[in-house]
């Protein structure tokens, strides 16, 4: 058995245990279902109204499993029939519910340990001796609609950190610590970068502090992609439903699209960029001499995410995405990925990842167009990401509804995966089913160009709540919103911090001059623990008789400082923004 399977075996046989305890010590209630999951595993439980489990609870809980671990009792599978299975569980709602959706013919088998019986296909460990008792931890209760459902009952999910090793839980424990330290909405508060209103959920309000970092990564990506050959579009906020419905859009993705109406006709606020972009390849005629055609949006998008959902600036409603589209024939794909890649992966090394991982997700069920046409982008896909030197994992049916596509996905500090960048080969858009758009070829016949849907970054807003969590908020020189403090020594000074700061204002360096009538202390306080500025420049009588600075760099103690001249200050700062250098 492979480690990573013997450790979701371990998971899931954990949840039995813990689904054993909770009935042991809440009688009545009703079970769910229990899968493993990255780090642990959960459990749906229906707990009777005289006692909703608590956290207080949780205690009281993980002793009684460690007291069924120590039976070492077996796990125990049993092959039953439909009728027996009804019968074994007539009193679990929820598994009765599960029997009888199984298709005809199903194997259906229950697991039996200490006495407490599961419907489970498996597989577990051989006993609970194979469990160890130090190595799970409840985390956390939150409600859960039965299969997802509103109009099903809430159901209790408890979820379980879980090991094969008592250190494993313990790094994980530390690991989880210090991600509550750099959590992106508390950072957030304390640097004053943003803020959510509860009236207005998934929306962010941008301060200036945060929206000032918003817009050096926007400008950096935009000349990125310059640099790169794209050409920057911008495509309207609403469309009408019937672009919608030929894109496919209306029929896959309208329960998360905001509908409104105006003069009897029904319209819809984009989720998505992809139908304006088709729209402005096809204003004119088009030949294979104008293609591949790059056109990059920077286009404001709006999704009707479920409320219980949302996550700070993590998961939202209304965001930015690093959205591009190229418009090429189906041979010039193999060549515009690898380009792709190979620009991808310089971005992602200026903001200080160097780790990738790439997954190839494939045809999903609810798709369109056939088959014949996804085996063909499919293999076009694969083929450009072994030219362009990548290996990737299957994700089988994980694709876009319209095409097969690459997720790229990067580690933070803390060894976390986060899903960023994606590019998407897409037969069907620019088809004549959906929103023909063609190009006349060599042979002065009409085509139907391959969209590749891409982007870097993914979500701006996503990505910048990964970088304040990455850094702590210690953003990089380049990043910071505020690059340099000029702090006097005294009030008297005031007139000098005011002319080094003007020095670097008209330098492009994010710089402000602290005046006001607080002590230098409190000055460098708030500085360092609020705005976390990479560079604190301490002038007073010597620097100002001999135009220096003393310069306190982040990373040091509050009694390190350097003196400099101001024009080799700036010229230091200058380096360090153009090269994006990921440190001060």
């Amino acid at each position: 058995m492979a480690e990573n399977e013997k450790l979701q075996t371990i998971r899931h046989s954990c949840a039995h245990v813990m689904a054993e305890a909770i009935k042991n010590l809440f009688p009545g209630t009703k079970i769910a279902i229990g899968p493993a999951i990255d780090n642990g595993f959960y459990y749906d439980f229906d707990f009777p109204s005289d006692h909703k489990i608590t956290e207080a609870d949780f205690p009281a809980v993980e002793k009684e499993m460690r007291k069924i671990l120590a039976t070492g009792a077996q796990f125990v599978r049993k092959e039953v029939s439909k009728e027996e299975a009804l019968k074994l569980f007539a009193d679990e709602p929820y598994k009765i519910e599960i029997i009888n959706d199984l298709p005809e013919g199903s194997v259906i088998s229950t697991y039996e340990q200490d006495g407490f019986l599961d419907l489970c296909r498996g597989p577990h460990v051989a006993s609970t001796k194979e469990i160890n008792a130090q190595s799970f931890k409840i985390d956390k209760i939150a409600g859960a609609y039965w299969r997802g459902d509103s109009e099903r009952p809430m159901l209790t999910r408890v979820y379980t950190l879980c090991f094969e090793k008592p250190n494993e839980l313990n790094d994980y424990l530390k690991m989880l610590a210090e991600a509550e330290k750099r959590d992106h909405r508390k950072l957030g508060l304390d640097m004053d970068l943003f803020h959510l209103e509860p009236e207005d959920p998934g929306q962010i309000f941008w301060h200036p502090n945060g929206w000032t970092i918003y817009t050096v990564i926007q400008d950096y990506m935009r000349k990125m992609v310059r640099r790169d050959g794209y050409q920057e579009v911008n495509t309207p906020a609403i469309m009408p439903k019937s672009l919608w419905e030929r894109s496919g859009h209306w029929g896959h993705y309208q329960r998360n699209m905001f509908i409104t109406e105006s003069e009897k006709r029904v319209f819809a606020i984009k989720p998505m960029n992809c139908p304006g972009a088709i729209e402005i390849f096809k204003s004119k005629l088009r030949t294979y001499k104008d293609l591949p055609m790059r056109l990059a949006e920077f286009g404001h998008d709006v999704r009707n995410e479920p409320s219980g959902t949302l996550h700070g600036i993590m998961r939202v409603r209304g965001f930015v995405q690093d959205d591009a589209h190229i418009i090429c024939t189906e041979e010039q794909v193999a060549s515009e990925v690898a380009k792709f890649c190979k620009l991808l992966k310089k971005v992602y090394r200026d903001f200080g990842f160097n780790e990738l991982v790439v997954k190839f997700s494939t045809m999903p069920e609810d798709h369109v167009g056939d088959i014949a046409t996804w085996q063909r982008a499919e293999k076009d896909l694969a083929d450009a990401c072994k030219a362009a030197g990548l290996d990737f994992e299957i994700q089988p049916g994980e694709g876009a509804f319209y095409g097969p596509k690459l997720e790229f996905k990067l580690y933070d500090c803390l060894g976390r995966e986060w899903q960023c960048g994606t590019i998407q080969a897409d037969f069907q858009l620019p088809s004549a089913e959906r929103l023909d758009a063609t190009y006349i070829g060599s042979d002065n016949q009409k085509h139907h160009p391959v969209m590749l849907h891409r982007a870097i970054l993914g979500s701006l807003e996503r990505f910048l709540g990964i970088l304040i969590e990455n850094f702590a908020g210690n953003f990089p020189t380049w990043l910071a919103f505020e690059q340099v403090a000029v702090v006097p020594v005294k009030n008297e000074f005031d007139d000098y911090a005011r002319e080094v700061n003007e020095a670097l204002l008209e330098q492009d360096i994010r710089s402000n001059a602290y005046l006001s009538d607080d002590n230098m202390r409190q000055k460098i306080k708030v500085i360092t623990k609020e705005h976390k500025t990479p560079y604190i420049l301490v002038v007073g009588e010597n620097e100002k008789n001999e135009k220096t600075v003393s310069v306190r760099f982040r990373q040091s103690s509050n009694l390190e400082q350097k003196t400099m001249k101001l024009e080799d200050f700036i010229s230091y700062v200058k380096d360090k923004v153009e090269t994006h250098f990921v440190g001060i």
